[in-house]
């Protein structure tokens, strides 16, 4: 009774720490670092205080209500000491850059810190600095930053070639002229929280390299041994590389099988092609495509037998000191040290960490001949990964992994268990895929490695018959029941974080699992030693990968779902966890409710009558959704960002697909890149929308959405009681192509003119309020537009992102807005929004809101006095604040 209190004691202290610990993650500023530190002190103070007077009354009798006092006192101690352990780490965690050092010119000096990631751009790489000058006098910059040196610069209209910038590696001294700027992310509804990222892996700051006509070129000084395990990687992964050139070069047809088996050796996701990466999320296995938490507990499971097995066999050879340790333990140790070998190698990636640090919790109880409740050993190893790393409690990886390794536990109906035998219950990584399946493979695993052949003659038949007569079959029946317990009950989570969930993964992971995990990812490890491997390792690859093609490609290979509010999703969780654990049957009837929203939840939309404009977070471009009652629109499609990625890839079709959109109609102001960058996702998920441009005929963009409409002024219609009229640009304009109409495309090419001449001008009202898009209109389409007689509006998306070009005083007196929403990058080169065209709206008296300030702005015409920015609704203490 007293192990069961204090276990229950135990257990109700880690929920309590848990606790603190999200309370800290939710504050938007951070306390001075003498509060953190006054506070660690009250909560040691008072639980030594409390744990002494609880072990002291043993013998008497207390009340009730102050035995729950004590608890509650306890308990608090246990939330606070959390709070503050979690606030100091983070006081600690990066160097500020000083904002007056932001676009200037910097010569620092520093070493590569990790293996440069290879683009078609060029290398993005961590940079260690050890000095740093501006103008020839030190100043102070964070210690780490993350730095691109690109041989393409951008341009309006696309991407001009420059020098390709010399292979970086790591170790490497480097001298630099970079430009620097605070880690600065986009802040879109429920998107990837870059700024996070770049915090969690201690990153303060992030530029580029400078190689202008003007600037000192690059120096590599010396070849250091500071970082020898990237170098080694990186020395690994383009051997690898130069080996599989055919099979990576784009010259055979199908996946960069390459870059998936330099994935497999190295941990360098880069390496894998975005559109693979497409097919895998589709099919569930993304997680067995690069090093993660199942590869790390495969590894370390197959290094304990291994050497267990090696241990026992010296006995018999003679050698004494075996009989004085176990073989177990000696066998758990040394697997648990080459496991992290092996993970530091992988790249000491966060799913590769947290594995290890549980698989650490679960060797030391293994070893302590203690028997330990499954529960408690759930939340110790949790507990562990989060005193060492806090803000993996915001990681959706984390959360998939430690609820399956739950729910598998709960669903066995196992009472207390020695800690041995909690080793067949691996713990898994950062996406659902790992969480579902990471499992299933060990105990696969275990399976094929308990067979024992019979005598030297058992031949391939005999081994087949002993796995299907044996307790192969009964393991097999096991992994499909484990998948599909935590498919389910993992459903609700993957819906939350993601909007999606393949339906084909079950079948997909049933080969993928035993066949990337016991052939392919041992033959890509075996090529370090023999290149040859390598190539047997792609050759086993190419079979599952038209394997996965062939499942990705039918038509409900995966469900999308709007993503739900957090509360509906824990619901969610509960209803399918009293669906996969021992309950009753009138429990598991009565939770069915409970799962409705999550898999029928709609994003609220606005009344009919009204609207509601969405200005996306895309940097320098223009990407603004429009909802009606029933209808969707997209004005533009934001910016290319590099020749490999694009604001549709990285904001618009997460951003669509979370809310469950499908587009009516998707519109393309003109030409320029950063607003038709994305067009061509966009296009690619939402194969029903219709597309409006103002662009030329032969446009790559109109053979993807063919026939297409040309936006000329007077065109218009009605959603749901709202009005959309075309403005611009005018049929008798420079633009004019008479044989060009509504639903067709002519092959009649357009005049050479500036495409912003050309931009299409919206303008959407109903009853209540209006706004007006404008693209990149300047003062002369400014003027053609007021003569033709515009009216007042509530919401101006400034023209041309606040040029000087544009925001003439004559339109913006004809048009009086209340809110003027500039989309703008931060530290943008062009220095967008100018100062003067600030002023100007400062002196109309109106307001003025930044993507680069707000993040995502939304705005409804029922309120149109009210606005929501995405970058003070959701900030946190990490997030940068821009001066």
């Amino acid at each position: 009774m007293q192990s069961m209190n204090w276990a229950r004691r135990l257990w109700l202290g880690l929920l309590a720490g848990g606790a603190g610990l999200a309370l800290q993650l939710h504050q938007v500023a951070l306390w001075p670092t003498q509060a953190y530190g006054w506070a660690l002190a009250a909560a040691c103070l008072g639980a030594a205080g409390l744990s002494a007077r609880w072990g002291g009354a043993r013998g008497g009798r207390r009340t009730t209500l102050w035995t729950a006092a004590r608890l509650g006192g306890l308990l608090l101690a246990c939330g606070l000491f959390s709070f503050a352990v979690t606030g100091l780490h983070a006081s600690i965690q990066v160097g500020q850059l000083d904002s007056a050092l932001e676009g200037q010119d910097l010569d620092v000096v520093g070493v590569v810190q990790a293996m440069p990631q290879r683009q078609d751009l060029g290398w993005r790489f961590r940079f260690q600095v050890e000095s740093a000058k501006r103008a020839g006098k030190p100043v102070s910059v964070p210690e780490q930053i993350y730095l691109g040196w690109y041989g393409q610069e951008g341009h309006d209209s696309g991407w001009r070639l420059t020098a390709l910038p010399e292979p970086v590696q790591a170790g490497e001294r480097w001298r630099l002229r970079v430009r620097l700027k605070a880690p600065h992310g986009h802040m879109n509804p429920r998107g990837f929280d870059y700024e996070l990222w770049l915090f969690e892996q201690g990153v303060g700051a992030t530029g580029y390299v400078r190689t202008g006509g003007r600037d000192p070129l690059p120096q590599r000084l010396a070849q250091t041994w500071a970082h020898p395990v990237e170098w080694w990687r990186q020395t690994v992964r383009d051997r690898l590389l130069d080996r599989l050139a055919p099979w990576g070069d784009g010259a055979a047809p199908g996946p960069n099988l390459a870059g998936i088996v330099a994935a497999l050796v190295t941990g360098d996701q880069a390496a894998i092609d975005r559109s693979d990466w497409d097919v895998f999320r589709a099919t569930g296995v993304a997680h067995l495509m690069s090093i993660s938490g199942l590869h790390v507990t495969m590894f370390a499971w197959l290094a304990t037998l291994w050497v267990g097995w090696c241990w026992r066999m010296s006995a018999l050879w003679g050698f004494q000191g075996a009989l004085r340790w176990p073989a177990a333990h000696v066998g758990a140790w040394s697997g648990l040290a080459l496991a992290a070998l092996y993970a530091v190698f992988s790249g000491w990636g966060v799913p590769a960490q947290r594995t290890l640090w549980m698989l650490t919790v679960v060797v030391v109880l293994r070893v302590s001949a203690r028997q330990w409740p499954l529960a408690l050993i759930w939340l110790l190893a949790g507990a562990v990964v989060l005193v060492i790393d806090p803000w993996a409690f915001l990681q959706a990886g984390f959360w998939l992994s430690f609820v399956a390794v739950g729910v598998l536990m709960a669903s066995s109906g196992q009472g207390p268990i020695k800690a041995s035998q909690a080793m067949s219950s691996p713990f898994m990584p950062e996406r659902l895929d790992a969480a579902n399946d990471g499992v299933k493979a060990l105990r696969l695993g275990m399976g094929l490695g308990s067979l024992r052949l019979q005598g030297a003659g058992a031949g391939v038949l005999g081994l087949f018959k002993t796995w299907i007569s044996g307790p192969f079959g009964g393991r097999v029946l096991g992994l499909l029941r484990e998948q599909a317990v935590v498919t389910l009950a993992l459903a609700p989570l993957t819906l939350l974080f993601f909007g999606q969930l393949s339906v084909v993964g079950l079948l997909a992971n049933l080969v993928a699992i035993p066949w990337v995990t016991l052939v392919v990812t041992p033959l890509a490890l075996l090529g370090m030693i023999w290149s040859e491997a390598w190539v047997w390792a792609a050759l086993c690859l190419q079979p599952l990968a038209a394997w996965l093609s062939w499942l990705a490609s039918w038509p409900l290979a995966s469900l999308s779902t709007a993503m739900p509010p957090v509360g509906l999703a824990l619901l969610a969780l509960v209803g399918a966890v009293c669906w996969v654990l021992p309950a009753p049957r009138a429990l598991k009837v009565l939770s069915l409710p409970l799962l409705w929203p999550v898999l029928f939840w709609s994003h609220p939309r606005p009344p009919p009558g009204t609207f509601e404009l969405l200005a996306a977070d895309v940097g320098q471009g223009n990407a603004v959704l429009v909802r009606t009652a029933s209808h969707s629109l997209l004005y533009d499609a934001g910016p290319r960002y590099s020749a490999e990625s694009d604001a549709g890839h990285r904001v618009l079709v997460p951003l669509l697909a979370q809310m469950g959109e499908r587009l009516d109609r998707l519109v393309l102001s003109h030409r320029d890149s950063d607003h038709t960058g994305g067009g061509a996702a966009v296009l690619a998920m939402q194969p029903q929308a219709d597309l409006w441009t103002s662009l030329e005929d032969d446009h790559p963009l109109h053979r993807l959405r063919s026939p297409w409409t040309r936006c000329q002024a007077g065109q218009s219609w009605v959603w749901d009681g709202v009005r959309f009229e075309v403005l611009h640009p005018f049929a008798d304009g420079p633009n004019k192509s008479p044989e060009a109409g509504p639903g067709e495309a002519s092959r009649q090419r357009l005049p050479r003119i500036k495409p912003n001449a050309v931009s299409c001008v919206l303008r959407i009202s109903d009853q209540n309020a209006s706004a007006l898009l404008t693209g990149d209109i300047e003062a002369p389409q400014e003027a053609q537009l007021v003569q033709s007689g515009l009216s007042r509006v509530d919401v101006l998306l400034v023209p041309h992102h606040g040029s000087k070009t544009s925001s003439s005083a004559p339109f913006l007196e004809a048009l009086q807005p209340r809110l003027a929403l500039v989309q703008a990058g931060y530290r943008n080169r062009f220095g967008h929004p100018a100062a003067p065209v600030l002023a100007r709206y400062e002196d109309m008296n109106i307001t003025v809101v930044d993507s680069a300030h707000c993040g995502a702005a939304t705005w409804r015409s029922q309120a149109p006095d009210r606005w929501v920015c995405e970058r003070e609704r959701a900030r946190r203490y990490w997030h940068h604040a821009p001066p």
